[in-house]
């Protein structure tokens, strides 16, 4: 269910901060990447920004718990599985624990057709 983007909170980021690193570019350009979970919202629904000349739309905004992650969410990421996954996520935010109760916003996207 989409929300009005009056319930949505205010960002905290801009949107041309969702997609950054390069792999994840790749992947995103590739059609593998389709998610992004981050700590607070970067884009709304019907937004777009651009990655190396590509315009991709936000499509959807949601809130999950880290513990609702599956395989599957772990691929829409850009990720061959969980594991690689979270082992990724706590390399890059050092001091970081792996906590299934913590809420992330998912950032869900496409290619503007």
């Amino acid at each position: 269910m989409l929300l009005a983007m009056t319930d949505y909170p205010a960002k905290t980021c801009e949107i041309d901060q969702l997609v950054t690193h390069a792999r994840l570019v790749k992947a995103a350009l590739g059609g593998t990447k389709t998610q992004q979970r981050r700590n607070g919202v970067y884009g709304y629904p019907g937004e777009t920004f651009v990655l190396e000349g590509v315009t991709f739309e936000v499509t959807d905004l949601r809130r999950e718990t880290l513990g609702e992650m599956t395989e599957e969410s772990a691929r829409a990421e850009g990720y061959p599985g969980l594991e690689m996954y979270k082992d990724l996520i706590l390399r890059m935010h050092k001091g970081m624990e792996w906590n299934g109760d913590s809420k992330v916003w998912v950032h869900e996207f496409a290619i503007q057709s």
